[in-house]
């Protein structure tokens, strides 16, 4: 069934919009892995996390499938005094948005979109992470003991890996982590996820 991500943020229908940036994200910076350059978010709701990398010193672009979301995205990031440059988009199907992006980070769209479009988002990574760039994933856990319908939906370790690197990606890391600030029917929670830190091959394999 065919998800309307508008009317969602419409009714206000979005346990994974927690408001507060990334943990495992804010991690990842402050363990000095990736430096402030240009980046590319896929799937940024309403901005938490591109206003927080624009504050960090990136320079963002920030893309996402619902209109109503990035109209909240545009409000916070205006209140924030940071600059990025909204596009409403499928990550599968992108406009053209410059050079490829030294960093591409995504908080819960790869565990959607593999159940949709793989390939095609395989290919978008393949060519919008510049050679030798990162590509940072949080992504729901399949080791979760929570029901389904407390969390994202779930990816094993070795899906992870076989899909992301392809033929393009070497594996950096792999962590066990959890989603932060996800609150479902007014409680919080704390689904598993993974995070995966990749890196671009600087030549495809065959």
């Amino acid at each position: 069934m065919q998800v309307n991500w508008d009317e969602r943020y419409i009714q206000s229908d979005t346990p994974w919009d927690s408001g507060v940036p990334s943990q495992a994200l804010k991690t990842l910076l402050a363990e000095g892995k990736v430096k402030p350059t240009r980046a590319l978010e896929l799937g940024c709701g309403t901005g938490t996390n591109a206003i927080f990398l624009a504050q960090q010193g990136f320079d963002v672009t920030a893309v996402d499938l619902s209109s109503e979301a990035l109209k909240h995205a545009r409000e916070k990031a205006i209140k924030a005094k940071v600059k990025i440059n909204f596009v409403e988009a499928d990550v599968t199907n992108l406009p053209d948005l410059g050079e490829a992006f030294p960093f591409i980070f995504d908080r819960g769209t790869y565990h959607i979109v593999r159940k949709v479009n793989l390939a095609g988002f395989q290919a978008m990574l393949a060519t919008m992470v510049a050679p030798l760039g990162f590509y940072y994933v949080l992504t729901g856990n399949a080791n979760t003991l929570s029901a389904p319908d407390q969390g994202p939906p779930v990816v094993r370790a070795d899906e992870i890996v076989a899909e992301i690197e392809f033929k393009s990606f070497d594996l950096v890391e792999l962590k066990r982590t959890i989603f932060n600030g996800v609150k479902i029917a007014g409680k919080e929670v704390t689904p598993l996820a993974w995070a995966a830190l990749f890196q671009k091959r600087s030549q495809s394999r065959n």
